[in-house]
């Protein structure tokens, strides 16, 4: 029975810290003067319509609060919160089949569709946090780097409970339209659809990534808070273009994903009203990211 408890409690945390926490997280400190400088918000116009688009990071300490006035600010104007996936609406049966695809049926275990390299590094992680990897026997393997980031970022003081998303969400109970740009559901499927050879390098990387991922987090703090995209953009998509192991896994869980969200809040814009839109910082980066690509749809778009 223990065994069971445990493993319902670990495979809690993934559904509060998908892809974005793998890449999108950092720590402030008490009293961060934010200023007047640019921010990670973008405010994008047409005739009609005014969409804010923030960068979040999914996991943080307590102490990022409050936010700066200027983001603070444009929710409050906003008329409808869109997000990437509503992780308070989430029935439990939902979950459960979830669950389901994310896990070996019969004889079938995660040993047996990873390298010797891969699942002793695995294994190793899994011992620093008092864990054996025979708990997680049944686990694919985009679910068990989804488990060990979250068991690390969890080591490392960052709690999904004070996520950005989390934090709007919570603020627009009761008072605003609240949307999906995706779903959980769909999140879920898409790393599904990985691959073998995708879901082992998906793994790989997140192991090899939690030795240098507290030292990230300085550059990361800085990039967000100080809107420098070209920082955060050296860190969140390093090795998508250098390493063909895991370029088809940036194009799947993130150029394509951007595309989606761009068609979304173009939807946005051709209605009337306020939209307050909160991604993942790292879909707003980069050449392929979303700002990029409604300005090349030639929308006004302008960094707060």
């Amino acid at each position: 029975m223990k065994r069971i408890h445990m493993q319902r409690k670990v495979y809690r945390l993934p559904f509060l810290c998908f892809i974005a926490v793998l890449l999108f997280c950092s720590s402030f400190s008490k009293g961060h003067a934010f200023g007047q400088q640019k921010s990670f918000l973008w405010k994008v116009q047409s005739k009609s319509a005014t969409v804010y688009v923030l960068g979040s990071l999914h996991a943080l300490k307590k102490e990022v609060y409050p936010l700066p006035e200027k983001i603070e600010d444009a929710f409050s104007k906003s008329d409808v919160l869109a997000v990437e996936a509503n992780i308070n609406e989430l029935p439990l049966e939902d979950i459960t089949g979830m669950i389901e695809k994310a896990v070996y049926r019969g004889n079938e275990g995660v040993k047996d569709h990873l390298s010797k390299e891969t699942y002793e590094l695995a294994e190793a992680r899994l011992n620093r946090f008092g864990m054996p990897i025979e708990l997680f026997q049944k686990s694919k393997p985009w679910f068990l780097g989804l488990m060990i980031t979250a068991l690390e970022m969890q080591r490392l003081g960052f709690d999904p409970e004070y996520g950005i998303d989390n934090h709007f969400l919570r603020k627009a109970v009761g008072g605003k339209r609240i949307v999906e740009l995706e779903s959980i559901a769909y999140q879920m499927n898409l790393l599904g659809a990985l691959s073998e050879r995708d879901q082992e390098s998906f793994l790989l990387y997140t192991l090899r990534d939690l030795d240098i991922l507290s030292k990230e987090m300085d550059g990361l703090t800085k990039a967000w808070s100080t809107g420098d995209t070209g920082a955060m953009e050296s860190i969140v998509l390093r090795g998508a273009e250098d390493d063909p192991r895991v370029t088809s896994i940036y194009e799947k869980l993130i150029y394509e994903r951007n595309n989606i969200m761009v068609s979304k809040i173009e939807g946005f814009l051709k209605t009337g009203g306020r939209y307050f839109v909160v991604v993942g910082a790292g879909h707003l980066v980069g050449k392929k990211g979303i700002i990029e690509l409604m300005k090349n749809k030639g929308y006004s778009v302008e960094q707060q």
